[in-house]
């Protein structure tokens, strides 16, 4: 046995998909929330936690990155997964049959001109697998479910319309989190995530990260959050190409600690071949 990873999800979801494909030999469990995934790796119920962060065309996942700086869980890889999304409904269903779609509201804003086009009545669920048994068990020609093609076979659905996504470069950026960290160099393209906050002075922020700039580092994503409900209170979330152990990359975190009141390193791991 390889181990088992957990993921968010229904059998048949976006982020079962990306445990295949990243952890084929892994055995897959399913979690209703994304905290159960952290939880349960974290408890180590599970070796590895699968998380969806953000998507090309509809943005980042929020719930997730909260969870992130606080969850005890490091990043060791990410994959990055191409969603097509298929328009799935119970065996012999016409599509001028259909008057509703269910599906995550992350799903609809990736194929809004689809559902606009045919005027589907919509219906935010919590899972898109969710969604796809939910119509399965149904049986009613007059619903479907927006969800991955994989979805469809698990749970004996026809595909009526396939690859409906607006945007036809639609990808998920998962993150693979493990209990026990890894910084070790498994490719020569190689990617740090960290969180910091500024200290309390003039231009802290600019200082801060002038020396990935000086120093040719490229910073790839660059967020911020709030703290307790404070508005003068700000994390930032950075995503930054490169090891810690490179001289250029080891020096633009020197400068970067001199102006932070903290500084924690999530993962360091090996960038994804589809990434650019």
């Amino acid at each position: 046995m390889a181990g088992r990873i957990a993921f968010q999800g229904e059998l048949g979801a976006y982020s079962h998909q990306a445990c295949r494909q990243s952890r084929p030999d892994m055995e897959v469990v399913p979690c209703a929330t994304f905290e159960d995934v952290v939880d349960m790796t974290r408890r180590g119920e599970v070796d590895l936690g699968m998380l969806a962060v953000e998507n090309s065309t509809y943005g980042r996942v929020a719930d997730v990155h909260t969870l992130l700086p606080n969850s005890g869980l490091h990043i060791i890889d990410e994959a990055f997964v191409r969603v097509h999304i298929a328009l799935l409904a119970v065996k012999g269903t016409p599509i001028d049959q259909i008057r509703r779609v269910r599906c995550m509201s992350i799903l609809h804003g990736q194929c809004r001109s689809f559902i606009r086009s045919h005027g589907f009545a919509t219906m935010n669920w919590h899972d898109n697998a969710a969604g796809a048994m939910e119509v399965a068990r149904l049986g009613d020609p007059a619903e479907a479910a927006l969800a991955s093609e994989l979805a469809g076979e698990i749970y004996g659905l026809d595909v009526l319309a396939r690859e409906i996504e607006d945007q036809k470069n639609n990808t998920t950026r998962f993150l693979v989190m493990s209990r026990d960290p890894d910084h070790s160099r498994r490719s020569p393209r190689m990617m740090t995530t960290f969180t910091f906050r500024v200290r309390n002075i003039p231009a802290a922020l600019y200082k801060a990260l002038g020396g990935f700039a000086t120093n040719g580092v490229n910073m790839t994503k660059l967020e911020s959050y709030m703290v307790g409900g404070s508005f003068t209170a700000t994390e930032f979330y950075a995503d930054i190409e490169g090891h810690p152990s490179d001289p250029n990359v080891a020096l633009a975190l020197d400068e970067l600690r001199y102006f932070t009141s903290h500084m924690d390193i999530l993962g360091v791991y090996p960038a994804d071949r589809s990434r650019d």
